[in-house]
């Protein structure tokens, strides 16, 4: 149902999306409909030359997390992240490798260009003999178009001033509910209005049109689970044992930010918890069976170690002691027990979790 102005408020009722103000809290307008949420975020584009892989071909997608580990010599670099790596097809007789990923916050070392091996996390993947980084083609910018949008009081002010000053609304925060009314995910913005026009959706409506320079959209790979999560959370456990790495880890991000903001009440001590561990096959597996054992489908109980530790002290639904009894428990010991840490050594995950599990005050029974 869409939502309709109300003339003395600034406040519109309830929509799907709602556009905010960070700085005063107040609501520039609601609406059910955006052009622009799903787009392709800006990448790091790398040339690996003289590439000689480890294992199987590299190509498509590679991982959620890619190594780079500085293999000459240099004991200044560490190894540096890539996120959500992709790698287009080579030309035939090519020796390089191109990959594209998301920088961290650190990125390769300015001006790198000596031999790196690369690795997912489990396997390693390959080495070059020279790394150099690439400038990508400019990056198409779209509108983020707000569709059938009900302005507040201050919006309505705004556009009817139409200055570039008061069309500059500054920092904003796009909160995205999903169809049981349920906050999902929230994205900041700069807010500056480019144009507008009445809506084909209703009397009082208008499309609100914003630059999106700086806004990272939804990566369109994810589309499928975001859409899933926008019709309502999951009424059933397991709904994404389904899904590949890559979705998993999408449908983790909007579990944990989900999370992170909903109140949760936590069970007395002594509670006993039971997991079913026969999708935990990868690690974002690993932390959305945890979830549900914990706070039902849907739920969030750590997206890492660090953050698991953070859980079990309290706030997330849970008060030590209490106890977990691990179900095909095999699953997991299987495809976490042999990992690499981000230089490449080898790294027990499925032990690291059990010591955080139990350190605490949730004792484990593995069956």
């Amino acid at each position: 149902m869409m939502c309709a102005v109300l003339e003395n408020s600034d406040r519109p009722g309830p929509g799907r999306y709602t556009l905010t103000d960070t700085e005063g809290g107040h609501v520039w307008g609601v609406c059910d409909e955006i052009d622009g949420l799903f787009g392709e975020p800006e990448r790091g584009t790398y040339e690996l030359l003289g590439w000689v892989p480890e294992g199987g071909e590299v190509r498509g997608w590679v991982g959620s997390r890619v190594w780079l580990v500085p293999d000459g010599g240099d004991e200044g670099f560490g190894p540096w992240l890539l996120e959500d790596v992709v790698s287009p097809v080579r030309p035939p007789g090519a020796d390089g490798l191109v990959l594209r990923g998301l920088d961290d916050c650190d990125g390769p070392p300015e001006g790198h260009r000596t031999p790196v091996r690369l690795h997912d996390g489990r396997r390693w993947l390959g080495s070059c003999r020279e790394f150099a980084r690439v400038l990508p083609p400019e990056r198409e910018v779209r509108p983020l178009v707000l569709r059938g949008l009900a302005p507040g009081d201050r919006l309505r002010g705004a556009l009817a001033k139409g200055t570039r000053r008061a069309l500059d609304l500054e920092e904003a925060a796009l909160e995205m509910r999903d169809g049981r009314g349920g906050h999902l995910a929230e994205r900041l913005l700069w807010a500056k209005v480019m144009a507008w026009r009445p809506s084909s959706l209703g009397a009082n409506l208008i499309d609100l049109e914003l630059d999106s320079a700086l806004f990272e959209p939804v990566p369109v790979h994810a589309r499928p689970v975001w859409e899933r999560w926008l019709a309502g959370p999951p009424v059933a456990a397991n709904a994404w044992a389904g899904l590949d790495t890559r979705l998993r880890e999408t449908w983790l991000e909007l579990v944990r930010e989900r999370g992170c903001r909903r109140p949760c009440s936590d069970r007395p001590a002594g509670h006993a918890y039971e997991i079913d561990g026969r999708h935990i096959t990868d690690e974002p597996g690993l932390h959305l069976a945890l979830g549900e054992a914990v706070n039902g489908p849907g739920g969030y109980f750590g997206g890492c170690l660090d953050a698991l530790a953070d859980c079990l002290r309290g706030t997330f639904g849970y008060t030590a002691p209490a106890t977990l009894l691990w179900r095909d428990a095999g699953t997991a010991r299987d495809h976490l027990s042999r990992v690499l840490t981000a230089d490449g050594r080898p790294r027990d995950l499925f032990a690291e979790v059990l010591g955080v599990i139990e350190g605490g005050g949730m004792r484990v029974t593995l069956a």
